[in-house]
């Protein structure tokens, strides 16, 4: 798509927005009504569509992608029209002859990028939340993950009109052309590098951003924890769509005396939920494409691997890996896995562990496993991250009543629910001030008696 055409959707969707039909809550609502029916209905072509470009089977798919963008749906169908009410707020003193309130307002024509490794959800979960709270939008789905890029695009064309919501699909030429754009708000999921390219090119226009990056988000296994089941879903969170999760536990870190023990329940593990033969797991999928086959197996020290570590390039597969006795200079600690690849650390104090996370950019998400409430406390207070669980991982996100989003170096921002719905709307805060009773204390030529009442009405 040329630099005019992209220019010319964007000047459509401004002057559609500015009509004011998206300011309707019916059209809202209407509008999501419509893409769950369309959601519902293709669930199998979604499935189809996300197996072709990352081998997912349909039951992964469902859980991880289709099924909770059908739960957003659910959550904003039932909660917009609260969401989209003004908010009356107290009122100071000095001015009780008013109502003070907050109304919420659409930002207007916004840009989401998504990313490619759940390259469905990704890019419809930001897109519900800036459709109930008004907005227009632009989607560019990833070009690494061609067929469901194609099928949303199909999707959205079927759905809605290019005017107030449309797809550009593409590479790194749609996606610079786009950010040359003068967008109101940008909601982007990806890489740091891009992350930072896109708060550069926002700041041209003082575009607000939301960024959803990634880091190495650290599983401290305290030597309280139960062991069998933190193994089991230290397992299922790692290699969940090949590892490929931005917030995968991308290391263990785990108390010294336990390591041995906590090893072998995870090897376990690895067996019982992938089998002998892995790569010939059907529920298993695949690297997204062979640059990220290269880089991953590039992190592999043959020689510290206790389990798995067999790839087959033909069918870009790397088998659940687990690699012993690493240390924070070896290569698979100095950037983000995105892989199927899991390294053990140890410590001896927990002091230590909280001082070296914090001393690294902070990640998207953290886990701990421990049955001590007060360590529990401990890390989430001490630890600087963007989300997490307590003895589980990955759930946290799986909810449209809490707020998904990264902190520092892992992002900004956070969307579901009612999060997603206040990240795409500005809320104006107005006083309705009556016109009965007009105070004259404010206005020169100030008086002694002014002076006594000011500082009644201000302290």
């Amino acid at each position: 798509m040329t630099e005019t055409q992209i220019h010319e959707i964007v000047t459509a969707q401004r002057e559609y927005f500015y009509t004011g039909a998206t300011l309707d809550i019916d059209f809202r609502i209407h509008a999501l009504k419509k893409l769950k029916a369309y959601v519902q209905s293709h669930e199998s072509e979604i499935a189809k569509a996300i197996s072709l470009d990352l081998g997912k089977s349909s039951f992964e798919s469902y859980m991880c992608e289709t099924g909770m963008v059908l739960s957003e749906l659910t959550h904003m169908l039932k909660h917009t029209r609260s969401y989209a009410k003004e908010k009356r707020v107290l009122t100071p003193l000095a001015q009780f002859h008013s109502r003070s309130y907050k109304k919420p307002s659409p930002y207007g024509v916004t840009l989401i990028m998504s990313p490619w490794n759940y390259p469905f959800m990704l890019t419809i979960e930001p897109l519900i939340d800036a459709i109930a709270a008004g907005n227009t939008a632009v989607l560019k789905p990833s070009a690494y993950s061609p067929h469901t890029s194609e099928l949303i695009k199909k999707m959205v064309a079927d759905c809605f009109d290019p005017q107030f919501v449309t797809v550009v699909t593409g590479g790194r030429a749609e996606n610079t052309c786009l950010l040359g754009e003068h967008f109101n708000y940008i909601f982007f999921t990806g890489s740091q590098a891009v992350g930072k390219e896109v708060m550069r090119q926002a700041s041209a226009n003082l575009t607000p951003v939301t960024l959803e990056l990634g880091g190495k988000s650290p599983c401290i296994v305290e030597k309280s924890a139960n062991l069998k089941l933190a193994a089991k879903r230290i397992v299922f969170g790692k290699f969940l769509n090949c590892g490929q999760t931005c917030v995968a536990p991308d290391y263990i870190y785990c108390d010294r005396s336990i390591k041995i023990d906590l090893i072998h329940e995870i090897k376990k593990q690895m067996q019982k939920q992938y089998k002998s033969d892995p790569l010939s797991n059907k529920n298993y999928g695949k690297i997204i494409n062979e640059k990220h086959f290269d880089r991953i197996l590039g992190l592999i020290e043959q020689n510290k691997v206790v389990y798995g570590g067999q790839s087959d390039r033909s069918r870009l597969k790397i088998a659940p890996t687990l690699m012993d006795n690493v240390t924070f200079d070896d290569a698979v600690m100095s950037e983000e896995i995105f892989g199927p690849v899991l390294p053990i650390l140890t410590y001896d104090n927990l002091d230590m562990v909280i001082e070296k996370i914090n001393s690294m950019p902070h990640p998207l998400a953290l886990y701990l496993f421990t049955s001590d409430k007060a360590i529990a406390k401990k890390v989430t207070s001490h630890c600087g991250f963007g989300g997490g669980c307590i003895n589980d991982t990955i759930i946290h996100l799986a909810t449209s009543n809490m707020g998904f989003g990264g902190f520092g170096e892992s992002g900004m921002g956070s969307y579901h629910g009612l999060d997603g719905f206040c990240t795409f709307s500005h809320y104006k805060s107005i006083v309705d001030k009556k016109t009965w009773l007009n105070l004259p204390m404010r206005y020169q030529p100030y008086r002694k008696i002014h002076d006594k009442l000011i500082h009644m009405f201000l302290r």
